[in-house]
């Protein structure tokens, strides 16, 4: 009886604890992310025009929502002003009380996308505000992409922010990269709807194994699934369905099932046509291992990109 009790009163005390800070919360050494929705309700899709704000006084340097210097008012945004647009973001994530985002950076209010450089990043248009709230530390993706990135591999560029929206304090997120063909992003060739043949019709592509919710690109089932019963999906993301022609799909449709099929056989280490034939293995390496040393438990079914 006393430990239930106790227990419950802890997780009062936290509660009581977290809306206190929400409302008290005035300043950070970590740039702050503002939204204004003006208004508008953010769904899942499609992404509705928002203002955003980001006050960035550099590292070493307060970054105030409220500065007592200042009539209790923000300080400049600095680090960008202007229109965005916004939705939910994830599948079984947008069930979480803190609920992650994807944002567009936009032409003042237009629906037109605008590159820009976000804390230091290079400059894009399509960002996410993760939310990691199974994540209780904040730092299990930031730490993996850094692996990531420190092994040779592409992976996303991450800032820790706090987020206010419409003057209500959300918690820290961590502001990202979407994965997308970009020269500093996944920098692979440009297809086009024309390229039907030889070397273009290889590449470039970017696949995904994940749930189809959001917007799916064309997609098939594996032929080997990873629990019986339990299919295996694989996406285009790149190209997208509707700049995507037919024989492109049936192309890397073709060549990813040849490497599974491989793999399957009994020559799969063969050294002219096993498997090493069809992936660079030392990128596969490096994932398997970066999966395993983080308990990554989406590796091999959900979030996982690949490309070609």
């Amino acid at each position: 009886m006393f430990k239930l009790y106790f227990s419950i009163t802890i997780t009062s005390l936290l509660t009581g604890f977290m809306s206190l800070m929400a409302q008290n919360f005035e300043s950070s050494n970590l740039p702050i992310v503002v939204i204004n929705t003006q208004g508008q309700v953010i769904v899942d899709d499609p992404k509705v025009n928002v203002q955003m704000g980001i006050i960035d006084n550099g590292i070493g340097n307060r970054n105030y929502y409220k500065n007592p210097l200042n009539n209790n008012l923000p300080d400049a945004f600095n680090g960008y002003n202007g229109t965005i647009g916004i939705e939910f973001r994830g599948s079984s994530s947008q069930s979480f009380p803190k609920k992650p985002y994807g944002f567009e950076t936009r032409e003042l209010n237009s629906s037109d996308s605008k590159k820009v450089s976000l804390l230091g990043m290079p400059s894009e248009s399509d960002w996410i505000l993760n939310a990691t709230y199974n994540d209780k530390s904040l730092m299990r993706d930031v730490l993996t992409y850094q692996l990531s990135n420190q092994a040779g591999m592409y992976a996303s560029r991450t800032k820790y922010v706090e987020l206010v929206i419409d003057g209500e304090y959300q918690g820290i997120y961590i502001l990202m990269e979407k994965i997308k063909r970009d020269a500093k992003r996944v920098n692979i060739s440009s297809i086009k709807t024309t390229d039907n043949t030889g070397d273009a019709l290889t590449g470039g592509y970017i696949l995904k194994i994940d749930k189809s919710t959001g917007t799916p690109g064309a997609i098939w089932r594996s032929p080997y699934d990873p629990v019986p019963d339990r299919g295996l999906f694989i996406q285009i993301d790149y190209p997208k369905l509707s700049n995507l022609n037919n024989e492109q799909f049936e192309y890397i449709k073709n060549y990813v099932t040849a490497f599974e099929n491989t793999l399957k056989s009994t020559n799969f280490k063969d050294s002219i046509n096993g498997y090493a034939k069809y992936i660079d293995v030392s990128t596969f390496i490096d994932y398997f291992l970066i999966s395993e040393i983080t308990h990554n438990p989406d590796a091999y079914r959900l979030s996982t990109f690949l490309q070609r």
